[in-house]
C-alpha cells in the first residue's frame, strides 16, 4: 500500500509574457496532496486553476518553484523525463472529453498502453476491462458520437486510467452534463477510482459537488487563499 504525500508543490510561480504585457497567472503557491485524497481547486475564471495543474502535472514548466512527485522533482528531470512522467504517472480527464470519433470507445480507451508500445491487440483486451469498470463494455465497438455525455466522461475516466496512474486529474468534471448525471460520474470516482495508491486532483466550479472532495483549495488572483474540508468528511 502506498501511503503519504503524493505531490508537494513549494513556491509555485508562473509567468507569461515581458515587458509591459507580462502577467504572473501563478504567485507563489505551496500546499501538499495526499494519496488516498480527493482534492477539489476552486476559483473564478482566470485565477490560475489550469495554469497550477498544468505545472503540476509536468505539461507547464514553472517560472518559479517545484513540484516533487512521490519524492522527485520533476522539473529537475530532462524532457525526455518528463514525458516518461506524464505517460506513466498522470492520468488526465479533459473538461470535453477529448475522444477520437474515427476510432470505436474501446480503441479510445486503449491509446495510453498503444502509446506506451503494448501491443495493439493486448491493449485492446486492457481496454475492454476497463470499459467494464466504467459500465460501458457493451459499448465497446461504438464511436463516441453514438454516446450520450455521461457515458463519454466514463469512457474518458477509463482511458485515464487505464494505465495504472498514480495521480488523476479532472478538468471540470461536471461542466458538460447535468447535475444528476455529474453527481452520479463523482460518485462512480469516489467509489471505484479513488484508491489508496492514487491521489486526484479536480479543477471545478460546481460547488454541486464539492460533497464528493476531501480537501478543497480556493484560489483568487493567482494565489491561494484558503483551504477547506469537503463533503466527504462531513
Amino acid at each position: 500500500m502506498t501511503v503519504g504525500v503524493a505531490i508537494q508543490a513549494v513556491g509555485l510561480s508562473k509567468w507569461f509574457g515581458s515587458g509591459e504585457t507580462r502577467t504572473q497567472a501563478v504567485k507563489d503557491v505551496s500546499f501538499e496532496a495526499a494519496f488516498h485524497e480527493m482534492l477539489y481547486i476552486v476559483g473564478p475564471s482566470g485565477s490560475g486553476k489550469t495554469t497550477l495543474l498544468s505545472m503540476l502535472s509536468g505539461i507547464l514548466r514553472p517560472s518559479a518553484g517545484s513540484v516533487r512527485v512521490e519524492g522527485v522533482d520533476i522539473w529537475a528531470l530532462d524532457e525526455n523525463r518528463i514525458a516518461d512522467f506524464r505517460l506513466h504517472k498522470v492520468g488526465f480527464v479533459f473538461q470535453d472529453y477529448h475522444l477520437f470519433n474515427k476510432l470505436t470507445t474501446v480503441e479510445n480507451v486503449a491509446i495510453p498502453l498503444i502509446l506506451r508500445g503494448q501491443d495493439w491487440n493486448d491493449s485492446l483486451k486492457e481496454g475492454q476491462k476497463y470499459l467494464e469498470v466504467v459500465g460501458l463494455a457493451n459499448r465497446a465497438n461504438l464511436p463516441p458520437s453514438k454516446l450520450s455525455g455521461g457515458e463519454q466522461q466514463r469512457v474518458a475516466i477509463a482511458r485515464a486510467i487505464v494505465s495504472a496512474p498514480d495521480i488523476l486529474i479532472f478538468d471540470e468534471p461536471t461542466a458538460s452534463l447535468d447535475g444528476d448525471t455529474g453527481r452520479k460520474i463523482l460518485e462512480f470516482v469516489r467509489t471505484k477510482v479513488l484508491t489508496e495508491q492514487r491521489c486526484i486532483l479536480t479543477v471545478t466550479h460546481d460547488d454541486r459537488i464539492y460533497e464528493y472532495a476531501d480537501r478543497i483549495l480556493k484560489m483568487e488572483d493567482g494565489r491561494l487563499i484558503g483551504s477547506e474540508k469537503g463533503g466527504a468528511h462531513a
